[in-house]
């Protein structure tokens, strides 16, 4: 079969168009042609694909599928016109902007001729429609496909004694009941354990965020809903010179070390080819691959602006990417990577990291190192210092043990000083020889020395 299309670009989004007015297009076939053909690699490479159908309220009607094959629906299920197109010509730009003028002050007059419609009462949907209108909504203004998924995850597992309720039934005492119901739902991914407050907290907030959306009458009920408190996550780190000679010519060496060095995150890493991301000595986040229902997808745009950032290659892993055979930097699949990463951990008997917190160990270095914010921020493509002091940047158990001797020495000689007339003068000199600090157990190590070499006080 042979199909004819036109490749159109606009504004930041490319698709690819067919005109099914004389040879209309199975469902099924454009579902199939939009993954094939939308991807940028082994296709024409586009957002999607448009049908161009003859329309029942105009000329033409046009038919979106996204690139993923799913198409772009209404809340009822039916499949969603994008823009409804007139055709008019004429023998001069005149007539046609004439007759162009008399159609919208018809469409005009019709519009105003209509009876009012009363605006709709969301607050008798059920939950589950009011979710559907949210999602549609999030769709059209682009949002991140992964966090797409997750809605409909959330809407087909989470809160389900309320997906039926309509808006108008639900008050404090249910919404907190339901909320304590869903603490304790079983999680599906681990066998005996519940439903973690984090995940707790991330289905609440899309519920919350759509009865927000659709009316204001719980306003006050949703901010008073007691949800459980997150614990504070803090990874205990593998340091970086325990974890690079460890890792070190291993099919792990050069993604842990993008991420740990460079601080690239598994979808960036993962997104990385030497034709779109390389250029000279410099690396660039210019595509990510995220999983959306199973498979791989490819966005141009990363998580935010501010993750698509440029580094230097260091000459180590520059020569790591030279022994790469393919196009792709790292060809093993996201799922792979976690669990040979795991395996990892246990065959070194390491404290387990998830292969996120590399990140986290390269701010803690960074932090270590005392790097200025402003560029540790850009290294890492966090929107702002605070995000990165307050979720990535721990202190390395050495470093701690050194502040802690430091300031438990200050105050342990005042409280409790080892003799009454300490010879200051010796012992800083003292200090200064051996390269000491002054804490507690530098002045027991003092007091030994002297009486071992019998030197006067």
């Amino acid at each position: 079969m042979q199909l004819h299309f036109t490749k159109m670009h606009g504004c930041g989004n490319d698709y690819i168009y067919f005109d099914c007015t004389r040879q209309p297009m199975d469902r099924d076939l454009a579902s199939q042609l939009a993954v094939r053909l939308s991807d940028r690699h082994f296709g024409i490479g586009g957002d999607g694909i448009i049908l161009i159908e003859k329309g029942q309220n105009a000329d033409f009607e046009m038919v979106m599928y996204n690139a993923d094959g799913s198409p772009v629906l209404q809340k009822n299920g039916k499949q969603k016109m994008k823009r409804i197109y007139k055709t008019i010509t004429g023998a001069t730009k005149k007539e046609v902007d004439f007759e162009a003028a008399q159609f919208m002050l018809q469409k005009e007059e019709e519009l105003a001729n209509q009876p009012k419609q009363k605006k709709a009462d969301y607050t008798l949907l059920p939950l589950t429609e009011l979710i559907d209108k949210y999602i549609e909504s999030r769709l059209v203004l682009n949002r991140s496909l992964t966090t797409i998924q997750d809605y409909w995850c959330i809407q087909r597992n989470g809160f389900q004694d309320l997906m039926q309720i309509c808006v108008k039934d639900m008050d404090k005492e249910l919404l907190q009941e339901s909320v304590n119901m869903e603490s304790q739902r079983p999680c599906k991914r681990k066998k005996g354990v519940t439903l973690s407050p984090k995940r707790l907290q991330n289905e609440w907030s899309l519920l919350a965020s759509v009865i927000r959306k659709y009316t204001s009458s719980l306003d006050d009920v949703l901010r008073n809903i007691e949800l459980p408190e997150v614990p504070e996550r803090v990874p205990d780190l593998i340091p970086a010179e325990v974890l690079l000679p460890a890792i070190k010519d291993t099919e792990l060496e050069l993604p842990v070390l993008l991420a740990a060095w460079l601080s690239f995150s598994m979808s960036e890493i993962r997104g990385l080819t030497k034709s779109k991301s390389i250029s000279g000595d410099h690396i660039r986040i210019a595509e990510v691959v995220v999983v959306v229902g199973g498979k791989d997808h490819r966005k141009e745009i990363a998580k935010n602006k501010y993750r698509n950032r440029t580094h230097r290659i260091p000459p180590y892993i520059k020569s790591l990417i030279d022994k790469v055979p393919g196009d792709r930097l790292v060809t093993l699949t996201e799922a792979q990577i976690y669990h040979r990463w795991i395996k990892f951990q246990d065959e070194h008997r390491f404290k387990h990291m998830t292969f996120h917190d590399l990140r986290h160990l390269n701010a803690s270095v960074m932090a270590a190192l005392r790097i200025p914010d402003k560029y540790a921020q850009e290294r890492g493509g966090w929107k702002s210092d605070k995000i990165m002091k307050k979720v990535y940047t721990q202190t390395f158990s050495e470093v701690r043990v050194a502040v802690d001797d430091k300031i438990d020495g200050y105050f342990d000689n005042i409280a409790n000083p080892i003799i009454e007339k300490m010879p200051w003068e010796k012992y800083r000199a003292w200090l200064t020889l051996f390269g000491k600090e002054d804490n507690k157990k530098s002045q027991k190590e003092f007091m030994k020395f002297i009486e071992e070499q019998k030197i006067a006080t």
